[in-house]
Parts: C-alpha cells; structure tokens; sequence
C-alpha cells in the first residue's frame, strides 16, 4: 500500500493551475500503474477537517473531531499495488506526483487470515 502524505496548509494555497497541473500528473502515474498492471485500488481523501477519530477506553466509545495525530503532514490518499517485491512497490512509490512535496510509506498490507 502507498499512503500518500502531504502538508493540507500548503496544498490549500495552491491555485487552479496548479491544482490542474497535479491532477493531471496523478492521471499519468494512474495510467502507468494500470498499464503495468499494478493497480488494485486507490482513493483520494477528503481533508482532516472532515475526520473523526473513534477510541475505546474502559468499554466506552469516545469520539474527536480530527485525525488521531497532529503532524505537519496528512494522510491524503492511497492506491493500493501488487507488485513482486518490495523494491518494486519502492520505484512505484517514487512516482507518486506528492512525493516530490511530501511523503509516500510504503506498507504490505495484511492478508486476512495469514499467520
């Protein structure tokens, strides 16, 4: 999995044209990842402002506006890869267009039922 993380302040100054101009980058790597047949799935995600954190503590369930951590950078997005190994989910990660402005981690995702 490649979870794609960037700084929401900075990405909120942006203009349309550079709006445009990232989007459009994210539809060639798409692309690339389709055509190599890496592609599972992938999502954007709305900004922190909308998320919810749930914890459990002592059997009750308590509920804050927000993500579970303050950094500077946020969760933005996903896509989800098969590839053979980890050096090529590495080469995927460093085409992500974010990469360039913050940070893409690289995480197997864990199967069901494996032990």
């Amino acid at each position: 999995m490649l979870l794609i993380h960037g700084d929401e302040t900075q990405e909120a100054k942006s203009t349309p044209a550079e709006d445009a101009a990232l989007m459009a980058e994210y539809g060639a790597f798409h692309e690339g990842l389709a055509t190599a047949g890496a592609f599972v799935d992938g999502a954007r995600l709305q900004p922190t402002a909308t998320a919810t954190t749930v914890r459990v503590k002592n059997g009750d369930t308590v509920t804050t506006d927000g993500p579970f951590a303050e950094t500077k950078e946020q969760l933005g997005g996903y896509y989800i890869i098969e590839v053979p190994n980890l050096d090529a989910a590495l080469a995927w990660a460093a085409k992500v267009p974010s990469a360039k402005h913050g940070s893409v981690e690289v995480r197997p995702v864990w199967e069901m039922g494996a032990e």
